[in-house]
């Protein structure tokens, strides 16, 4: 199931952070991309590895290269000469190669192929790049949160700036997370960012509360890649 933001989500998860911050000095900023990677080197390695796998099996069953070999080439003789086996075994390496290569550039195929291991590192590596291009230390106090979510990964990610890692335990969050996570199997990414927006700001909001002085700093709307 591809999850997609509607406009009412955005208005959504803007109101929240909006509410959220009249109550702390802290400031939220949500971002939304449809993917972390493109994947590409997924496709890549496992086209490598059809190629190995083929080489694997031909070298436990050489019968059957010579019986392909004899097949494909019309060769009914008792052996098939080296140079033929070779130029059979090379022509069927090159046809998993690109068979293998062509269907995982199919980006939902793709996306099925690679690893939860890859995703969450790729995930984690894109929240944090975008947490210091969009967040890091552009609050007085330092007190910048991102909430990443990456639709086709099905994940998300909690990056928060210097002065809130010093006050509050990274498990903190793992109940706003795991709301936004059950959110998004459910096919609610919009209502699961907007609750999880309201969970990270309680938190914030007894860590550092609103001072009379506090400014808007960092931008309130849902942000969509």
């Amino acid at each position: 199931m591809q999850l997609n933001l509607s406009q009412a989500d955005h208005d959504l998860v803007s109101a929240a952070v909006a509410e959220t911050e009249a109550l702390t000095s802290g400031e939220i900023v949500t971002i939304v991309a449809r993917r972390s990677d493109a994947y590409h080197d997924v496709g890549l390695i496992w086209a490598v590895a059809a190629v190995f796998l083929t080489l694997g099996w031909f070298a436990t069953f050489p019968d059957h290269l010579r019986d392909l070999s004899a097949m494909l080439l019309r060769d009914w003789e008792h052996e098939v000469a080296d140079w033929k086996l070779l130029t059979v075994l090379l022509g069927d390496l090159l046809l998993n190669f690109l068979v293998v290569r062509y269907l995982l550039a199919i980006p939902a195929l793709r996306m099925l192929a690679t690893p939860r291991a890859t995703k969450a590192r790729r995930v984690r590596r894109r929240a944090i790049l975008l947490f210091r291009s969009a967040v890091e230390a552009r609050t007085h106090g330092r007190t910048g949160v991102l909430l990443y979510l990456s639709l086709d990964e099905h994940r998300a990610e909690l990056v928060a700036d210097r002065a809130i890692n010093d006050k509050v335990a990274p498990e903190a969050w793992g109940e706003a997370m795991a709301a936004l996570i059950e959110a998004i199997r459910d096919g609610r990414p919009g209502e699961g960012l907007a609750a999880e927006v309201r969970q990270v700001g309680a938190i914030l909001a007894t860590h550092f509360p609103r001072a009379q002085d506090d400014i808007n700093e960092l931008p309130d709307r849902l942000i969509e890649l």
